[in-house]
């Protein structure tokens, strides 16, 4: 890797609501750097390559060496500090999105678990240089650095011990999620409702929203409406598509109650959304 301090923010092609790369980087710091006490708006996720620091979270300090990692929670008051004699060099990951909390339970990491122990999986060691290739190459960067995101993901929850598992109420609560989403996947261009999510899922209706608000933050109601409005800002993209094909693509028959909803999540309505100038997010 070339270079002292790599930084970069990602740009997508199109915001993901499941699970969404914000930014990824690297440092090499001096000793005694610190950030903090601070608060940071996305997970943040940094592993060590090598050296020592502490990370403190409320009243905890955790001490931490090569081959382990921090996790960083949105709007928790965090503090982190190379060691004086033997300074780390990491990398972070930067993350957000409604997978994201139900992924790192599954890895068992939390505001109140938030070290991990690679146990020597070498993988971690090269996730950044893979990041930084895929962002160099346009025609499919997004497609790539999304790829790599969820391996991420896949090797942090392939490292738990068999015998740290999660109980199997825990992964049932997923399994009814997972496949309340993939219908919701299939079917939202159709005029599904919360009870047809329900019905297939075969629970209450009440009891599989409590369970995404529970596991993802937000209800199943809200998911369906922020999922059909992520699709339709990627529609907009297409000047072939008028604002009425538009909201019979995401499941409304009636464009003014499309465009209702639409300015419910985006606070602009559909067609100023496509007029307007390209955005980070």
């Amino acid at each position: 890797m070339n270079g002292r301090d790599i930084d970069n923010s990602v740009q997508p092609f199109g915001k993901r609501i499941e699970l969404d790369l914000a930014f990824f980087g690297r440092e090499e710091c001096e000793s005694g750097h610190f950030w903090g006490p601070g608060i940071r708006q996305h997970y943040i996720f940094h592993y060590v390559h090598s050296g020592k620091g502490i990370m403190r979270i409320g009243d905890q300090t955790y001490s931490l060496d090569k081959g382990q990692g921090f996790l960083i929670c949105p709007d928790s008051i965090v503090y982190y500090k190379a060691d004086d004699n033997d300074p780390w060099i990491y990398s972070w990951i930067g993350f957000q999105g409604l997978y994201a909390k139900a992924y790192l339970e599954r890895a068992l990491l939390s505001i109140t678990q938030p070290i991990f122990d690679s146990k020597g999986n070498l993988w971690f060691d090269g996730f950044l240089d893979a990041m930084v290739q895929a962002q160099s190459n346009l025609r499919n960067s997004d497609v790539q650095l999304q790829s790599i995101l969820y391996r991420f993901f896949a090797e942090l929850i392939g490292s738990i011990p068999e015998t740290n598992k999660i109980p199997t109420s825990v992964h049932s609560k997923e399994a009814y999620i997972r496949k309340a989403i993939e219908y919701l996947e299939i079917h939202y261009s159709q005029k599904i409702s919360v009870l047809d999510i329900a019905r297939y899922v075969g629970l209450d209706r009440t009891y599989l929203s409590s369970l995404f608000k529970e596991k993802l933050g937000l209800s199943l109601q809200i998911y369906l409406l922020q999922f059909r409005m992520n699709r339709a800002c990627e529609l907009l993209e297409n000047q072939n598509l008028s604002i009425g094909d538009i909201s019979r693509s995401v499941g409304y028959t009636d464009p003014l109650l499309f465009s209702k909803m639409f300015k419910k999540i985006n606070q602009v309505s559909p067609k100023a959304f496509r007029a307007s100038p390209k955005r980070i997010d």
